[in-house]
């Protein structure tokens, strides 16, 4: 027997009278009703009671409580102490999670209980599923507009300190030392002394921290000298090498160390200058998931899509993707991937904001294929000379992307496109001679005519986007994209993801996704309250109506439903 709650059994009476009819209300339309009403049933369980054995023994706590404990702890941002109280004494959490009786055994969990399924669910890599299935349930319920929507990305820090060369280096040895000390004992005797006594005691990483000005050189050199030796030294040897923190240091050296000299002959160490080393090295060995960009930090980044309303004020906007990737990774390989993931969900957008980091004229071309317009700021290029004409101030034919007129209103006498792809365009000599624009248009005058540089495709469907983007058109588009901004705003202040408690990817995507998805639960009760009208019933009593008063009938039909042996009360399910 496993402690999994039946959602669809029914209750003769209303266990939460003693609240009232107003505190009630003020539970049903915010946040705590429609986690109850409509997302609390659709918790994947199923897959969080696999990893209990009936032989072995069964969960301590009901599984959509548990399971539910750890969304509204994310979405609220509390630690595990503050879980414990809120689930204990919380009326919020009560109703929210469907728990009507006072025991210990339904309110009271411990810190120890709270981490351990946690760490199943990041293991089992519920945070997609728990997002998708819970923001798809809002976005239908709400029923939201997905046609337009608009993207960006943020950094996230995860539980880790800046470091600088030196510290990653003796954290690397020291990380590793020990490790080897617990598991590999007569290994680690055979490492010299004074290599241990550098690394491994505590005032190690300090002893760095005084070196002279002059002498840091020379000591990040000796530093790498060690991490050469240490590696070397173990090399070939399979239990080492399956070692994470042996892995470690492998990818230190590789990173921030050029190794000369081959077999047979002395190997020596030089540090790479810092603009040498990748921006995907190692930041800290706590994390070793984290990345760095110059323009962000370190950390992860997130990218985030979101619809948004233009017609009417108090639209409701709410997240439909998430992504994490490393710090490194450019904007431009996330557009795609965000179009086709709300496309196989069933709300994908019609158009895409976002900024110019994203609309190279390959994902602009791509999307389009998807039936998605991207409305984004065309990549300048290199700038040109003050004064001069660029191709964006031409006029072009839109099916075939030839000119049609120049700068000075004058056609051209002849144009064509050769196999290769190139576009030529060729103006009346004389004309040109005589043009005021003269000096500043690309045109060139020849012997015979005058001639337009020869343009790609690409650079017509740019020019194209770059004389859109200064028409009111495009800028009253491309003014809603400014929302976002406001969006990550609250997500990284007040969802609590600007540093997150957590490190490593698998737990930094779990904190991520849970957190956008309890920024969708408070925004659409924040509507409700706000007077929203939603296609859910509230879920405010047992009867699913306003009046909390005991019906007879009711009574009667649920009395003779459980004699002819169907679930109405609470049971706990065979599995």
């Amino acid at each position: 027997m496993q402690r999994i709650r039946d959602r669809a059994t029914q209750y003769l009476f209303d266990e939460w009278e003693f609240l009232g009819e107003k505190r009630k209300k003020m539970l049903a339309k915010g946040w705590p009703g429609i986690v109850r009403g409509e997302l609390l049933e659709r918790l994947p369980i199923e897959r969080v009671r696999l990893c209990f054995d009936a032989k072995q023994g069964r969960p301590t706590k009901e599984l959509y409580t548990m399971v539910g404990v750890v969304v509204l702890q994310q979405m609220l941002d509390l630690t595990d102490r503050e879980v414990v109280a809120a689930l204990a004494f919380d009326a919020r959490w009560h109703y929210a999670l469907d728990i009507r009786w006072e025991s210990d055994a339904d309110k009271y969990v411990c810190e120890r209980t709270v981490r351990g399924y946690r760490k199943r669910m990041v293991e089992l890599g519920l945070d997609r599923v728990i997002f998708e299935r819970l923001t798809d349930r809002l976005l239908a319920v709400f029923e939201v507009e997905t046609g337009k929507q608009r993207l960006d990305s943020t950094l996230i820090r995860s539980n880790m300190r800046h470091l600088h060369r030196g510290e990653i280096f003796v954290g690397v040895m020291r990380r590793f030392l020990k490790a080897l000390r617990r598991s590999q004992k007569e290994e680690f005797e055979k490492v010299g002394k004074e290599l241990v006594e550098r690394y491994v005691k505590e005032e190690a990483g300090g002893c760095f921290s005084c070196v002279k000005p002059s002498e840091v050189q020379r000591t990040v050199e000796r530093m790498g000298e060690d991490l050469l030796w240490l590696v070397e030294r173990f090399r070939g040897n399979g239990v080492v090498e399956k070692m994470a923190s042996y892995g470690m240091l492998k990818r230190v050296l590789s990173e921030q160390c050029e190794v000369e000299g081959g077999e047979g002959e002395e190997k020596r160490v030089r540090i790479r200058e810092p603009k040498e080393v990748r921006s995907d090295s190692l930041q800290n060995p706590s994390d070793p998931d984290a990345t760095y960009d110059k323009h962000k930090g370190q950390g992860y980044q997130v990218q985030i899509m979101e619809t948004y309303g233009d017609e009417e004020e108090g639209s409701l906007d709410l997240i439909t993707y998430v992504e994490v990737e490393r710090a490194c990774e450019s904007d431009a390989g996330a557009l795609l991937p965000a179009i086709e993931e709300t496309q196989e969900r069933g709300w994908g957008p019609e158009e895409v904001l976002a900024d110019g980091g994203y609309g190279s004229d390959e994902n602009v071309q791509k999307a389009l294929e998807k039936n998605v317009e991207v409305i984004s700021p065309a990549n300048k290029g290199m700038p040109l000379p003050r004064g001069r004409i660029g191709l964006e101030e031409f006029e072009f034919e839109e099916e075939t992307g030839e000119v049609s007129c120049c700068p000075a209103g004058e056609r051209p006498i002849r144009t064509g496109c050769r196999p290769s792809g190139v576009y030529t365009a060729n103006f009346d000599r004389e004309k040109c001679l005589g043009c005021e624009l003269r000096g500043r248009c690309p045109v060139r005058i020849g012997p015979q005519s005058a001639r337009l540089k020869p343009y790609t495709g690409k650079k017509f469907r740019l020019a194209c986007r770059r004389a859109k983007e200064k028409g009111p058109a495009f800028r009253e588009k491309y003014r809603w994209r400014a929302g976002i901004e406001g969006t990550m705003s609250r997500y990284k202040s007040q969802m609590g993801a600007k540093r997150l408690r957590v490190r490593g990817m698998g737990a930094v995507c779990f904190a991520v996704r849970l957190k956008a998805l309890g920024m969708n639960i408070l925004r659409c009760g924040q509507a409700v309250s706000e007077g929203l009208q939603w296609r859910g019933k509230p879920f405010w009593s047992v009867f699913g109506r306003e009046s909390s008063r005991f019906c007879v009938r009711t009574w009667l039909s649920r009395l003779v439903a459980q004699i002819k042996g169907k679930n109405c009360f609470f049971q706990p399910q065979r599995v």
